[in-house]
């Protein structure tokens, strides 16, 4: 029997087809949907049955897993309680998107272990699972209001081109499918870039969408230095935060990318491009650095969601942060070892300000071998 197509561009109401979608899925059947990539077509991870028909449909090799579909890092986290840093990384700064992440799944409490035997032989091999968090309105809402995890493909038959556009899936899975959503196009029309993440090592299994060097980039770790006005406490501290860094590699402040290491900072109530404080300029010049060409920026959510580290000048900057982002509990600290703020110079003479400065590098030197550990890779 062929599937029964919807097109969502002609839907009055597009949750209804994401009802029509999760009832479908819940109920057994293979549902195939638009990703940001290519079409996928899922089946509950917790129905055997489901998860072998698609097996069949799909035509595919026993060595080649499914992925997983979850809702997003903190569900992963549920499969993989232990995902390195650099995988957490990762996913933070990829998901949703066209990345697919393979995982070791060796920890006692993963919740793999809770799906059905049959299920787990076709989501692991090897010891590992690729989980996928698809960056497509309809796709996250199917998974967000299903009960445990998908499994996904692509929908086409093994060996077979990737379906890019809805009426591609009707002709190879429709009469294998029972619901087909379809949404025209794919914005990509490619499939997701596939890593295998171990400890704090990576290897591009596919590349896809993302390229190799996207992924170095998103691989660097992040430290975020914090204040008010982004003009004086914490440009210093990231200046001083990268020579330190660079002294300690042996290499200079432009090169620490190389080495996977970013250092930027921001105010909570900064204006943007504001130019730093001339006593902030004067006192590093005096340590041969040059602030000059700083320019302010408020704290924002992509600076907060790429931030591996954020290190605060004061304990009310980290709660301000903790109130907007509690996502950031874990990742966030006070600069100072003895939890004392780092008071601001701002309307002080040259000599305050040089204070200020030594006690943020005296601080910073305590945080560079955590940094190093954490940004290392091979």
């Amino acid at each position: 029997m062929s599937a029964l197509v919807v097109n969502l561009k002609k839907s009055d109401d597009p949750q209804d087809v994401v009802y029509l979608a999760v009832e479908a899925i819940a109920s057994g059947k293979l549902v195939a949907f638009p990703t940001e990539t290519v079409y996928g077509v899922a089946a509950s991870a917790l129905n055997v049955d489901a998860v072998e028909r698609l097996f069949e449909v799909k035509g595919r090799d026993i060595t080649k897993p499914f992925a997983l579909a979850v809702k997003s890092l903190d569900d992963c986290l549920d499969y993989a309680p232990d995902m390195s840093p650099l995988a957490r990384r990762l996913a933070r700064r990829c998901w949703p998107g066209p990345v697919t992440l393979v995982l070791e799944i060796n920890h006692p409490d993963s919740v793999i272990y809770r799906l059905p035997a049959a299920v787990q032989k076709l989501v692991v091999s090897q010891g590992c699972v690729g989980f996928r968090v698809p960056a497509h309105p309809v796709a996250l809402n199917i998974m967000r209001l299903s009960a445990g995890p998908l499994a996904l493909t692509s929908a086409n038959r093994s060996g077979e081109p990737e379906a890019t556009a809805g009426d591609q899936v009707v002709q190879q899975l429709g009469d294998g499918v029972d619901l087909v959503i379809d949404d025209g196009s794919c914005r990509f029309g490619q499939s997701s870039t596939v890593l295998k993440v171990g400890g704090n090592q990576y290897k591009i299994l596919r590349e896809g969408v993302v390229s190799e060097a996207a992924i170095q980039q998103m691989s660097v770790f992040h430290t975020l230095l914090v204040c008010t006005g982004n003009t004086c406490r914490s440009p210093m501290a990231e200046l001083l935060l990268k020579q330190q860094l660079a002294d300690k590699l042996s290499c200079s402040i432009e090169q620490l990318r190389e080495h996977r290491i970013q250092v930027s900072s921001a105010g909570i109530a900064a204006m943007p491009s504001g130019r730093p404080s001339p006593q902030s300029v004067e006192v590093l010049k005096e340590k041969g650095l040059d602030l000059s060409s700083h320019s302010s920026q408020p704290v924002s959510d992509h600076l907060i969601r790429n931030a591996d580290l954020v290190l605060t000048m004061t304990n009310g900057h980290r709660k301000a942060l903790l109130q907007q982002w509690p996502e950031l509990h874990g990742r966030t600290f006070v600069l100072r070892e003895d939890q004392y703020d780092v008071s601001d110079p701002i309307g002080h003479g040259t000599d305050v300000y040089r204070a200020c400065a030594e006690q943020i590098e005296q601080n910073l030197a305590l945080w560079i071998d955590k940094i190093l550990e954490q940004a290392k890779a091979e």
